[in-house]
């Protein structure tokens, strides 16, 4: 791709407000010595040229030259180095900006999303580090300033070996240019600022390098779709059709107990949907006592408003218009065949979407392992578990996945609202039901998982829209197109598929879960506690060890704060405890507590309002006794029964106090101990699934996800206010 030559690019970066050196152009030694003179030593002097693109790779740079010999000796030697096919050359002399600093800053378009800014630790070792960070253009102030706290190299950007700290107002300015120009620019391909120094904590582009693509690339860009993929709006009552049916016809029912049409009606009747249930069966044979049909024609008038397809592709076209006589709005389709299968099957697809449009009937599918709505007591889905009633809706572009979550929640207690396998997506996709889940009463935290992103642009888009009226958890697995990164660009190399995948979740306030275990807890977590109003963190335990681990990763997640122990607060707990108590946070209670010491405690902490969270350990501890003495040869005598029952009450009474203090003081408390997985029966884990909420089974999980909650909730502050 063709390239402007450096000074050509800062004239093009200065023009959007980045600053950049006062330089000047020579053309021989003497002109490159005359530009010094007039700039002030010391200077800086670059070979550079349209053609030349990484000059310090190829030593086309000379710093600090102090006076006019060694400006004419540089300049002489850089012109002696040029190669043919450099095409034309000019020597750029620059005043040399110092500074202990170096930042990457540039913006490259990608296939998926189109236009990104990038933010990074810049210099030689931009690539080796690789502390980089995307966003979507364009950007809004409160993108600019999240984009710079997302490098993990914050100490950088503070007071630094005696110079002043980054200048963020400055910082925003460069990126805000950058943004306004993938904008009104649709020819520059890539952008790369390298290094941005950072001297008297302002930043400076000193070297800079635009690579320019030719109009048809850049209207292409300029036109990327923004709207969703689905062929027509859908309705709130499409969506009911499916979630909260009337009716619901198993379509190809079997009296086989290993096939589809069995399971998927045995899982209907066994759930308890009280709706009317219809099956149909081409020899007309009763299944589960349920009198079946031959064809959806011989099925009685309805209400139906939704159709569990298990029949055979080609049979489905014929099979919809017949449901959709009968008044059916919804359809899952089970039926393989389609899209996975080739283009036959693709063609096919394309067919039943075109039809689906037709009828005015949602089409989920096909391919779909099934959906799930506790709120009608409706389990249409092929494999188990159904799940317990709860606030998680969940979509999955993987029917296993939605089995994972599913078999989390039965284990866990903290139950879902909505479950669907998208499938193969042809018609609806996981953004529209979260769109869907975002006006949903019974849901509180769309869950999903996606891999391929056919429109990445309009899913951000979407997403965004659905962050700013509930979360979204989402775990992602594999990566989207690369396509041909820009081959001269250093913000090119850096902008792999899943950096730019993750700084579009964090622009749009969608919460990326690293495995489906943490994305699992992410979203009962925003199910089930209220929002911190801060990220001081306060850590309530009985026993050391897991107070000093746990304070390690508060400190880790960069955005939690373990919060000091105010002098109040302090004087309030010694008056609860014996003076060997830690004395601060974490606080330790050293085995020290009484009968209501920790429900006490912990409502003092919890009212205070230098507190916003607490994370609670040591949970079931004496249950956990209790039990080795219940199951041991001397229980019930020598007082044993009565210990027994003593120790399981009050772990009993511990859970159910963090549930209470959490609801009256309107904060987060999460408890954590591995007895939640050890010992799942232990009264302590056991009262808090009964409370509603999730026993995590290790103090750095309780902490993953209360620093999830505190990112959600300063996106909404941001976007909110």
């Amino acid at each position: 791709m063709p390239t402007l030559s450096e000074r050509a690019s800062k004239e093009l970066l200065a023009h959007y407000g980045v600053p950049v050196p006062d330089e000047r152009l020579a053309r021989d030694p003497a002109g490159a010595a005359e530009a010094a003179a007039a700039i002030g030593y010391p200077v800086v002097v670059k070979l550079c040229g349209a053609a030349i693109a990484h000059k310090t790779e190829r030593g086309l740079v000379r710093l600090g030259l102090h006076d006019e010999a060694a400006v004419r000796a540089a300049a002489a030697e850089l012109l002696a180095a040029a190669r043919p096919d450099d095409g034309e050359v000019e020597l750029l002399v620059a005043p040399m900006v110092r500074g202990s600093r170096e930042l990457i800053a540039g913006l490259v378009r990608d296939p998926q999303f189109g236009p990104c800014v990038m933010l990074g630790v810049g210099g030689v070792l931009a690539e080796a580090l690789g502390d980089v960070a995307f966003r979507l253009v364009p950007l809004t102030d409160a993108d600019a300033d999240a984009l710079v706290e997302d490098l993990a190299t914050q100490r950088l950007l503070g007071p630094f070996r005696g110079e002043p700290p980054v200048d963020r107002d400055a910082l925003r300015s460069v990126l805000g240019g950058l943004s306004r120009l993938a904008r009104e620019r649709p020819d520059v391909v890539s952008v790369d600022v390298n290094p941005l120094i950072v001297a008297g904590g302002r930043p400076v582009a000193v070297d800079a390098l635009v690579e320019l693509a030719g109009p048809a690339a850049g209207a292409a860009d300029a036109a990327r779709p923004a709207s969703a993929a689905v062929t027509r709006p859908l309705r709130d009552d499409a969506f009911r059709a499916l979630f909260e049916p009337r009716g619901v016809i198993v379509a190809g029912a079997s009296t086989h107990p290993g096939k589809f049409g069995f399971v998927a009606l045995h899982n209907i009747l066994a759930a308890g949907y009280p709706g009317r249930v219809a099956a149909t069966n081409l020899e007309g044979s009763p299944v589960l006592g349920v009198d079946t049909v031959p064809a959806v024609d011989d099925v009685p008038d309805g209400p139906w408003d939704l159709v569990f397809v298990c029949t055979p592709a080609a049979a489905n076209a014929d099979l919809l218009r017949a449901c959709a006589k009968k008044g059916v709005r919804a359809a899952f389709v089970t039926s393989a065949g389609y899209g996975e299968a080739g283009e036959q099957g693709r063609a096919a697809e394309r067919e039943l979407v075109a039809l689906a449009d037709e009828l005015g009937m949602l089409l989920a599918g096909p391919n779909g392992q099934g959906v799930v709505s506790t709120p009608a007591s409706l389990c249409a889905q092929i494999v188990a578990p159904y799940p317990p009633a709860g606030r998680i809706g969940i979509a999955s572009q993987s029917g296993n996945f939605v089995s994972s979550f599913q078999n989390w929640a039965v284990q866990t207690g903290v139950g879902v609202s909505r479950a669907v396998s998208a499938g193969n997506a042809a018609a609806v996709g996981i953004a529209d039901y979260l769109e869907w889940y975002a006006s949903d009463d019974a849901t509180a935290v769309g869950l999903a998982y996606v891999e391929g992103v056919a429109d990445g642009r309009a899913l951000f888009e979407r997403l965004a829209a659905v962050t700013r009226r509930k979360p979204v958890v989402l775990v992602k697995g594999g990566t989207t197109p690369g396509g041909q990164r820009a081959a001269a660009s250093h913000t090119g190399s850096l902008a792999s598929d899943d950096r730019v995948f993750d700084g579009m979740c964090r622009q749009a306030g969608i919460t990326r879960a690293v495995t489906v275990e943490e994305a699992f807890e992410a979203a009962a977590t925003f199910a089930t506690q209220p929002l911190p109003r801060g990220p001081r963190t306060a850590v309530l335990t009985t026993a050391g060890g897991w107070g000093v681990v746990t304070a390690d990763a508060i400190v880790r997640t960069g955005s939690l704060v373990l919060a000091p122990l105010p002098d109040d607060l302090r004087a309030a707990i010694d008056a609860k405890l014996p003076p060997r108590w830690s004395r601060n946070n974490p606080i330790d209670l050293a085995g020290g507590e009484t009968r209501d010491t920790i429900p006490e405690v912990m409502e003092l902490v919890a009212s205070h309002p230098d507190v916003d969270a607490i994370v609670y350990l040591g949970l079931g501890i004496q249950s956990n006794q209790a039990r080795l003495m219940r199951d041991g040869p001397f229980y019930p005598d020598h007082g044993l029964e009565r210990i027994v029952a003593y120790h399981e009450r009050q772990d009993a009474r511990f859970a159910a106090a963090a549930a209470e203090i959490s609801d009256a003081t309107g904060k987060p408390i999460l408890t954590a101990t591995e007895l939640a997985v050890a010992s799942p029966q232990n009264p302590g884990p056991a009262t808090v699934r009964a409370t509603g909420r999730l026993c995590y089974a290790s103090a750095n999980r309780a902490v993953t996800a209360l620093a999830h909650l505190w990112r959600y909730a300063r996106f909404r502050a941001r976007h909110d206010g």
